[in-house]
């Protein structure tokens, strides 16, 4: 009813069973066309960025005392994966979860490199989406994979792009601390847009809820679940990178990879503070639910109260015993000339009277 406006339950690009390790394609059917290289190259006192459409020599040039960032932006097909594997001698399995894309988040250290496995957070029409980041870190380069459409990287290009910007004094793990920061910090607005949502259907719990409301807060809790399954692993990478020690991370980075540890920390904090609500909203729908329920009843109740003694009394001079004159037992009332008039009278009195009764055992 509402899952093509959610996130799917199963989006993983895989092979099948008994593929050998390390297997790519076939390549998606505009993998090439949306596929987007930027190539940069700085150092303290220059910087190049050029960027490529397809896969070509430059991608294996790699200039001596400069760092090279490149970026692929898009799905990535089989030829620019397979002419990076081999410029920058690459696992074939980390090149395969390249390509396989919605990997969960993990940290793969080489003797040569690191390799890491991200989930970037994103909005699309509304609706919370995730899409895989990958990073290589070496000596002095760092690959970036990431399968979206729009570059998020773009401010730490922008950043680069400035003389005194620290990226550019600073080692090849720093620019892998830039990429990781905005990565987990594409959390925050995310949320933002998920909290939002949860005021807005907390605001018609308290009006009048229905059915769309209902079906607002699955489709809510639907998104924080599948943002929680992708998410919570970062928190464990993030961790593994402080804890263990590799040559290609720096001290002096590590104390920068401490504050994006914080910030999922606070991502996962705040994930679980709306799945918290967003069940806790189910129940107070269904509380709502019961007692609108409630005031029906007792709304009916009150009135079938009120008319089973009319009903009595006028069933009771409703019996045709009034033209018996031959009886003492009959009915006198039918035969006075203000009798049915006196009876809208009683009627009325005792309705007045029971409703004057509810009123003060504050029934209603």
């Amino acid at each position: 009813m509402f899952r093509d406006q959610t996130m799917p339950y199963f989006t993983q690009r895989y092979h099948p069973p008994g593929t050998p390790p390390g297997t790519l394609g076939p390549d998606t059917p505009s993998a090439t066309a949306r596929c987007v290289i930027r190539v940069v190259h700085y150092n303290t006192s220059e910087l190049s960025d050029e960027s490529l459409t397809t896969a070509d020599q430059r991608i294996r040039e790699h200039p001596q005392d400069m760092i090279t960032w490149i970026h692929v932006q898009g799905p990535a097909d089989t030829t620019t994966l397979q002419q990076l594997r081999d410029a920058y001698d690459l696992h074939p399995l980390a090149i395969e979860d390249v390509f396989n894309s919605e990997q969960r988040p993990k940290l793969d250290a080489y003797d040569h490199q690191l390799f890491i496995v991200m989930n970037l957070p994103m909005l699309r029409e509304g609706v919370v989406v995730t899409e895989q980041v990958s990073l290589f870190l070496g000596r002095d380069y760092v690959l970036s994979f990431n399968s979206g459409a729009e570059d998020p990287f773009e401010p730490v290009r922008k950043r680069l792009q400035g003389g005194a910007s620290a990226l550019r004094t600073h080692p090849a793990d720093y620019l892998l601390y830039a990429l990781l920061d905005t990565t987990i910090d594409h959390g925050f607005p995310s949320l933002e847009a998920l909290g939002e949502k949860l005021e807005r259907v907390e605001e018609e719990l308290l009006l009048k809820p229905d059915q769309s409301t209902l079906r607002d807060i699955h489709r809510i809790k639907h998104e924080l679940l599948l943002l929680r399954r992708m998410l919570w692993p970062q928190r464990e990478v993030l961790n593994t990178l402080l804890r263990d020690s590799h040559p290609l991370i720096r001290t002096e980075t590590k104390l920068y990879l401490r504050d994006c540890y914080d910030h999922t920390i606070q991502i996962m904090d705040l994930l679980e503070t709306y799945r918290d609500m967003a069940s806790g909203m189910i129940d107070v729908y269904l509380s709502t639910v019961s007692n609108r329920l409630n005031d029906v009843m007792r709304v009916l109740t009150i009135i079938a109260t009120i008319f089973i003694p009319l009903t009595f009394i006028t069933g009771v001079y409703g019996m045709n015993f009034g033209n018996n004159t031959k009886s003492p037992w009959a009915m006198p009332e039918l035969n006075w000339y203000y009798g049915y008039p006196l009876i809208w009278l009683v009627l009325i009195t005792v309705a007045v009277l029971l409703l004057v009764i509810f009123k003060r055992k504050r029934w209603f």
